[in-house]
């Protein structure tokens, strides 16, 4: 006798749209991420570039951000135009940081005061992309913040921190990538520094290109920034 067997519902395997749409929306939420830091960078070298078709470049005070207005201009002594020759970026290498306490740090070494012209937060400390204008900067001083270099090695140490500008990024660049605002002002700063004191972008350099450092660190965005400042 011949019975007839109800057919076997076929094995359905486990649904993956789920899965390609959880990976669809991460690989869209990291472009559009991505895509906000470019046009924010290239938003900032726009401008620049059409403000320099224009016209003269515009004093050092006016530069992006209105609240860091005053304190890029020195308050004890006029910018000795002939003196600044080069421009050095640094890390702090710390993940926060304030003028104060990265001060304090530099008094602990015997400097007499903040090291660096310039400093740029990250929001842990000091806001994102403020800019401080330190002591050395207000007096145009030199700097206390490249790092001793190999003997016969030209321009010594010395010499680049009597004629460099000092600029430190708040942050480990070894650990964290650096906010979109301070690579914005950053950049911005570096530009404006440039068209004033007439610095050429060879005369541009991070911390590692000079000594035995990793300031500002792997994570710093160099062709983003090198592709920023001007020739």
């Amino acid at each position: 006798m011949n019975v007839k067997r109800p057919a076997r519902t076929p094995r359905r395997s486990a649904p993956t749209s789920g899965r390609r749409l959880t990976a669809a929306f991460t690989a869209t939420r990291n472009r559009i991420v991505w895509l906000s830091f470019m046009s924010a960078t290239a938003a900032v070298a726009g401008l620049l570039m059409l403000s320099e078709r224009r016209g003269p470049a515009p004093a050092l005070a006016s530069l992006a951000s209105p609240e860091a207005v005053a304190t890029l201009q020195p308050s004890s002594a006029p910018v000795e135009r002939g003196r600044w020759t080069s421009i050095v970026v640094h890390h702090s290498g710390q993940p926060a940081g304030t003028p104060e306490s990265i001060e304090r740090e530099h008094l602990s070494y015997g400097y007499a005061s903040l090291g660096y012209h310039f400093l740029i937060g990250n929001g842990a400390g000091l806001a994102d992309g403020e800019i401080h204008a330190g002591p050395r900067w207000h007096r145009q001083q030199p700097g206390a913040h490249v790092a001793p270099r190999e003997p016969g090695q030209t321009p010594s140490a010395d010499e680049l921190n009597r004629t460099s500008i000092g600029i430190c990024l708040v942050g480990n660049g070894n650990r964290r990538e650096f906010t979109a605002a301070q690579i914005r002002e950053l950049v911005g700063l570096v530009r404006k520094l440039q068209s004033e004191l007439g610095i050429p972008g060879s005369a541009i350099r991070l911390h590692s290109d000079l000594a035995a450092v990793e300031s500002p660190g792997a994570m710093f965005p160099t062709a983003v920034f090198s592709n920023s400042i001007l020739d």
